[in-house]
C-alpha cells in the first residue's frame, strides 16, 4: 500500500510563497532596428544604443549646399516681406490713404482697396497705409499720425502725377488720419470762404482753401472711430457699463496699449494741457485738425 508523503509545516510555507518567474526570452530589440542578433546570445542594451546614436556629430552640409539655403531663405523672406501696397492705374491722379486700426496691418484693407480700383478703374491710386501695425499702434495717436504724414508724403514725392486726396480709416486708424491730416495742411493764399456763392456758378469747382501734401482734399471717411475716446458712455461693451469696471479700465489701459490706451481713455495731461483728443476738436498749436 502507497504511503503518502507528508510534508514539513516550515517547507510547506516556503513553497507557498515562493512566486513564479517568467524565463528570459533570447529577444535581441536590435531586430526592431535591422540589425543581426548578435552571437552567443547576447542581447542589445537599449540605453547604450540610444545614447550612441545621440552622440553621433552632426556632418555640415557642403558650404555650397549652405550658402544656396541661405539665398533661398532670404529670398523667400524678402518676397514675404514684399507686399504689394499699392493698387490702381498710373494715370490716376486721385490718392486714396486706407489706415488700419489698433493691432491691425495694411492687409486689413487688402479687398478694400482692391475693390475701390475695381469700381473706379483708372480714377483712385489706392495705399494701404504701412507705418503703423502690429505694436506700432500703441505708441500713441500723435506718434502714429506724424508716420503716417511723413509716410504720405513720401507716396506724393514718388507720384508726381496726383492731384487730388481722401483718407479711409477704420477705428483707431480714424484718429491716427485726422492728426496726420493736421500736420498735412498747407495754408493757401487763394483760400476764401466756399460760403460765398455770388462769385461762382453751379458748374464751377468753389473750392479753395488749403490743400494736403500739396493736393486737394476730397473726402475722408471713418467707421467705427471712437472720436470723443473710450472713456464712460459704455463705449466698451466688454464692460458691461459697469461703473468700477470702466474706472478701472481708464487706469489701467495704458499697461496693455501704451500711449494709445491714455489718449483714448483721455487720461493723458502732457505739459498740462487737456486731452489730446479734446485738442483735436478744434485748430491749436498742434495742427489745423477737422
Amino acid at each position: 500500500m502507497a504511503q503518502s508523503r507528508s510534508a514539513s509545516p516550515g517547507s510547506s510555507r516556503r513553497s507557498r510563497s515562493t512566486r513564479w518567474s517568467p524565463p528570459a526570452l533570447p529577444f535581441d530589440l536590435g531586430m526592431l532596428f535591422g540589425r543581426k542578433q548578435k552571437p552567443g546570445g547576447e542581447r542589445l542594451d537599449l540605453g547604450n544604443w540610444v545614447r550612441r546614436v545621440l552622440s553621433r556629430p552632426l556632418q555640415p552640409p557642403p558650404a555650397a549646399e549652405r550658402e544656396v539655403e541661405v539665398e533661398a531663405e532670404d529670398e523667400g523672406r524678402d518676397a514675404g516681406n514684399r507686399e504689394e501696397v499699392e493698387v490702381g492705374s498710373e494715370e490716376a491722379d486721385h490718392l486714396v490713404v486706407m489706415v488700419n486700426g489698433l493691432s491691425g496691418s495694411s492687409s486689413d484693407w487688402k479687398f478694400g482697396a482692391e475693390q475701390f480700383v475695381k469700381r473706379l478703374p483708372g480714377k483712385v491710386y489706392v495705399h494701404r497705409s504701412e507705418c503703423n501695425h502690429s505694436t506700432l499702434t500703441f505708441d500713441g495717436v500723435d506718434l502714429m499720425g506724424e508716420r503716417l504724414a511723413e509716410e504720405v508724403r513720401q507716396v506724393v514725392q514718388r507720384r508726381r502725377n496726383l492731384r487730388k486726396i481722401s483718407f479711409v480709416a477704420h477705428s483707431l486708424g480714424g484718429l491716427i488720419s485726422r492728426y496726420a491730416i493736421g500736420k498735412l495742411y498747407e495754408y493757401s493764399v487763394a483760400e476764401e470762404s466756399c460760403f460765398n456763392t455770388d462769385k461762382h456758378s453751379d458748374e464751377e469747382n468753389v473750392y479753395g482753401g488749403g490743400k494736403l501734401a500739396g493736393l486737394e482734399p476730397m473726402n475722408f471717411i471713418a467707421s467705427a472711430t471712437p472720436h470723443l475716446g473710450s472713456r464712460w458712455n459704455k463705449q466698451l461693451p466688454f464692460l458691461f457699463g459697469v461703473p468700477l469696471l470702466e474706472r478701472t479700465a481708464a487706469e489701467t489701459a495704458h499697461f496693455i496699449v501704451g500711449r494709445t490706451g491714455k489718449h483714448l481713455f483721455l487720461s493723458d495731461r502732457d505739459d498740462e494741457k487737456p486731452p489730446l483728443l479734446v485738442r483735436m476738436v478744434e485748430d491749436c498749436d498742434d495742427g489745423k485738425f477737422m
